[in-house]
């Protein structure tokens, strides 16, 4: 998948300029594509210039004026024809996995801290998606949301999101656990 399709498909619910853009992105798609602003922008840049995405002007009294992007019929096209496809499994490409790989008795300390520092950014992370599901589902609980819900592809892949992390958390705790064993001599 390239950025151009999760920007159209993040677009499809809203209009968005680039900054709005890119909280959006924080807040819905990031748990599986990642970008930075500038990725954002640029790609903004190609999908107005390839005929994807309308730009409109919109000016403001206390702020800069801003340009507001929203999909093209050949935009929407794109998107479908993407949708199509079908997917592919994911392949993990995660340099955390590649200091296991090397894990030996010279370097335990440092592949733990990395295993440690990975857990806590995975809770950062899910305290964050379960913030973000609590305002989705407002007075609606899961059910309601799944029957009558406005974004169910948002909270489809939110709740992918909050699973990862928490399948991350586990393989954290299980790894620490059999790397002290190791080290103790008492088995995880």
């Amino acid at each position: 998948m390239a950025l151009r399709h999760a920007i159209l498909a993040a677009l499809r619910e809203e209009e968005a300029s680039g900054y709005e853009l890119s909280k959006r992105f924080d807040v819905s798609v990031a748990n599986f594509w990642p970008a930075t602003p500038q990725q954002i922008y640029r790609e903004l840049d190609r999908l107005e210039a390839d005929g994807l995405l309308d730009a409109k002007l919109v000016e403001q009294d206390r702020r800069p004026n801003k340009r507001v992007f929203s999909p093209t019929a050949a935009g929407e096209e794109e998107l479908g024809r993407f949708i199509e496809v079908p997917s592919r499994p994911t392949a993990i490409r995660d340099d955390l996995l590649v200091k296991v790989v090397a894990l030996d008795d010279d370097n335990a300390e440092a592949v733990t801290a990395a295993i440690e520092d990975r857990l806590e950014q995975s809770k950062a992370k899910l305290g964050l998606y379960q913030r973000i599901r609590a305002a989705m589902l407002g007075d609606l609980d899961e059910d309601e949301y799944l029957a009558t819900g406005q974004q169910l592809g948002n909270y489809l892949a939110l709740r992918r999101g909050i699973s990862f992390e928490r399948d991350n958390q586990a393989w954290c705790r299980s790894s620490l656990k059999a790397i002290a064993g190791r080290r103790t001599g008492i088995p995880g």
